[in-house]
């Protein structure tokens, strides 16, 4: 891996690729992308007098772990030519009011959020930029501030979310095939969001509440008495979005498969409550509630999960509904 990674530095003549948001999915990336290849853009800090690399250990699907040094983008000659977007999904609009000013209009940008609603919010935002959306089922955990680890393989899908972005998705998706990851061009990216929202929905605020990993969830009460009634405000909500019909049952039976199979696994809500950090609860049971609302429909289940949530992180930092990154 170290030889592959020195080889990729000295031969590499593709274009930089930036990374904005250095949490556990921008660091995956950055260990994965060949070196020379990627950099990361750090928080304006106006104390420091030169911004450092970041340096972090590494540990791919196999265990085996290695050193990683990412470059900040400030110190690289070469201009990038993808930007990809690995931030909270509430950071997400106020980072890139910060950053894309000093980004050539012609770069793609690829947002890797949870949730909905950061999305929308992003290409609203910037109409005529390229930007694309993510989804992922790339695992990604810290379990200390200096190390990063691949906990699951899965795969990525990346689809345009404005006109100028159509054109520029498959070669995004080269670029980001030198990681070895798997990715897909995904010509409905919103649809493919939707599908991984159901999960989140079903199992990310059940683990925050209950303070539980995701097999927990199966058998306690919490989940077995509400879940089926989320599954139906979910169907009912994406109904009136248009999208492609999906059945409560289907639902259920995809939340439960997916629970079982990341049993051991603690949901990114799950560590942020634990650490009275801000969730995404807004962008996820959160956004079916407004969806909902917009639709006059009612989805009590959605709305207690949210309350619920909210009622673990203090008032003070959670994100707001209706601010940056919402639609």
């Amino acid at each position: 891996m170290a030889d592959a990674r020195h080889h990729a530095q000295n031969g590499n003549g593709n274009g930089l690729i930036a990374i904005l948001g250095a949490g556990s999915l921008g660091r995956l990336w950055g260990a994965l992308l060949p070196a020379g290849a990627a950099a990361y853009i750090p928080r304006p800090n106006p104390d420091e007098k030169a911004t450092p690399d970041l340096i972090y250990r590494f540990q791919d699907c196999q265990g085996r772990q290695y050193p990683v040094t990412l470059p900040a983008l400030d110190r690289i000659p070469r201009k990038p030519e993808v930007l990809m977007v690995t931030t909270k999904a509430g950071d997400t609009l106020a980072a890139l009011e910060a950053t894309l000013p000093h980004m050539e209009p012609s770069i793609p940008v690829v947002l890797f959020q949870n949730g909905l609603g950061s999305q929308q919010a992003v290409a609203e935002r910037w109409p005529d930029r390229p930007i694309m959306a993510a989804s992922t089922t790339e695992g990604a955990n810290r379990p200390d501030i200096d190390t990063t680890v691949h906990a699951g393989q899965g795969e990525t899908w990346i689809g345009a979310l404005t006109n100028s972005a159509s054109s520029l998705v498959g070669p995004t998706v080269s670029r980001l095939e030198t990681s070895g990851l798997t990715i897909h061009e995904e010509p409905n990216i919103l649809n493919r969001l939707w599908g991984k929202l159901i999960i989140n929905a079903g199992i990310n605020p059940y683990t925050a509440i209950l303070d539980c990993a995701n097999g927990d969830i199966l058998n306690a009460p919490l989940f077995r008495d509400t879940i089926r009634q989320l599954c139906l405000e979910l169907a009912e909500v994406m109904h009136h979005e248009g999208l492609p019909p999906r059945s409560p049952e289907d639902m259920l039976l995809q939340i439960e498969a997916v629970a079982r199979k990341t049993a051991k696994n603690t949901s990114s809500m799950c560590s942020d409550a634990r650490r009275g950090k801000p969730t995404e609860i807004d962008y996820i049971n959160g956004y079916i509630v407004r969806r909902a609302c917009a639709h006059n429909l009612p989805a009590p289940v959605n709305q207690m999960l949210t309350e619920q949530v909210k009622r673990r992180t203090p008032a003070s930092q959670q994100p707001q509904p209706n601010g940056p990154g919402v639609t």
